[in-house]
């Protein structure tokens, strides 16, 4: 290091964040589970067509779960819509029905 840097650290102004380190952790977790998915797959007692097989069906329903989800989804966004709009057609209604007090009060 250079002399300017080892005063940066020794003064205490620069403290390395904690994230490179998080992101490393997060990033060695799925290198993990990725190669226990490969192993796993690799150490199953079917054959390789067998195999093939259950993982389509596997990722078919698994399209089908995310497609039921991705509507309910669409219907939460619709109905929460209309949730707003009534409660601004509410808003709409008080504020007509609170204008000739408040202009009574400003008199």
């Amino acid at each position: 290091m250079s002399e300017d840097a080892n005063e940066f650290v020794a003064e205490g102004e620069y403290e390395p964040s904690g994230s490179s380190s998080v992101a490393t952790g997060f990033a060695l977790l799925l290198i993990g589970f990725a190669a226990g998915a490969i192993v796993a797959a690799l150490m199953t007692p079917k054959t390789g067509k067998q195999m093939r097989r259950h993982l389509k069906r596997t990722a078919d329903d698994l399209r089908d779960r995310v497609g039921d989800l991705s509507d309910q989804a669409g219907d939460w966004v619709e109905k929460g819509s209309a949730v707003a709009d009534k409660a601004s057609e509410w808003a709409d209604a008080a504020k007509e029905r609170v204008a000739p007090l408040a202009k009574k009060f400003r008199s």
